[in-house]
């Protein structure tokens, strides 16, 4: 998953987003909100962390603007007010979820997990495809009887090819599904990551197929 923290306290957004990479996710930061803007024109998010009050702007003005202009990418606003009437104003605006500050990273990675779900209409944290289960809470790959853990960008990667079986996949949209703006990343660390994936794939009822020209497609086999 690609996530964008909006938070302008750079201690706790830089704790955020070492937790978040530690579970493979690329994560990109703004602290303020035409930073955040300036991203979203360039990136596609699967996921926006949006926090209330920062130095340009509030934050609920932005998420408004977002809903109005149609834009469904999944918002948890990350706020200090506790009050109920305060928490139902942001979800009437348009907010998925919210958190409450100081709040626990297991608590966020969780609602995180939650609204993620919630979106791609799924019931848990397992996909299926042919047979082969991918758990995403456990990072583990189950094919037949046998299971295996993978490495955090292994797991992020193969659950793009999961949540969408036959579609192709350039290098350079897998690249901006995984990397961050402040990651180095190329092509060859797809080809690294796939042929990792393709070992992990083997004798299961899946496949990852190269389309010449064009990237990579997950097949059952």
């Amino acid at each position: 998953m690609r996530y964008l923290l909006i938070e302008d306290n750079p201690k706790l957004a830089g704790a955020v987003v070492e937790r978040l990479q530690l579970d493979g996710h690329a994560v990109d930061h703004a602290d303020r909100l035409d930073a955040a803007s300036a991203c979203m024109d360039v990136a596609d998010y699967d996921l926006i962390l949006l926090d209330i009050m920062l130095p340009d702007g509030d934050g609920r003005e932005f998420l408004q603007h977002q809903r109005r202009a149609e834009k469904r990418t999944p918002v948890i606003v990350i706020t200090a007010r506790s009050a109920v009437s305060d928490r139902i104003s942001l979800l009437d605006l348009g907010a998925d979820d919210y958190i409450t500050k100081p709040f626990d990273f297991a608590e966020l990675e969780a609602r995180c997990r939650a609204v993620l779900r919630r979106q791609g209409g799924a019931a848990d944290n397992q996909k299926m495809f042919n047979g082969t289960i991918l758990n995403l809470t456990k990072g583990e790959l189950q094919v037949g009887d046998s299971s295996t853990n993978l490495r955090n960008r292994e797991l992020r990667l193969l659950e793009v090819f999961f949540a969408a079986p036959g579609q192709v996949f350039s290098k350079s949209h897998l690249i901006d599904r995984m990397f961050s703006f402040s990651d180095e990343a190329s092509e060859n660390a797809i080809e690294v990551y796939v042929a990792r994936l393709r070992k992990r794939l083997e004798g299961s009822g899946a496949k990852i197929e190269t389309v010449r020209g064009l990237g990579y497609r997950m097949i059952a086999t």
